[in-house]
């Protein structure tokens, strides 16, 4: 079983920068595929982004394409998400995901993780 602890959301203006990180504890991290998702008031949670295990393959939504970027330090047992250029349509509450079945590809299905973190608040205003 793995942990999950989200950080660095914040207020943002559009077209600046957030740097997500995700911290996990209890068993490693190179253990997980892993994903970002988030949530905007009355909205269902989204897929953003995805890496698997060893960081070899990585996978974006569409509205992350180009702005985000998702890596990972299995040492740290750390996940990060650099936002840029970010857009006012980004403010949501952002979630890291471990899945535990893909040992080398990667899932966007929200129903594939198995483990979440609490979530970090990322507000963009334009």
């Amino acid at each position: 079983q793995v942990q999950l602890v989200e950080s660095g959301g914040g207020l943002a203006q559009a077209g600046g920068s957030l740097r997500l990180s995700c911290a996990a504890s209890g068993r490693t991290l190179s253990s997980y595929a892993m994903g970002w998702f988030r949530q905007a008031p009355g909205k269902e949670r989204e897929f953003v982004a995805a890496i698997s295990r060893s960081g070899g393959s990585t996978y974006y939504a569409d509205s992350a394409k180009g702005r985000f970027t998702i890596s990972r330090d299995n040492g740290k047992n750390m996940v990060y998400l650099q936002m840029n250029s970010l857009k006012s349509e980004d403010t949501a509450v952002y979630y890291c995901a471990a899945d535990s079945n893909r040992r080398y590809s990667y899932t966007i299905v929200t129903d594939d993780y198995d483990y979440w973190g609490q979530g970090t608040q990322v507000t963009v205003s334009s």
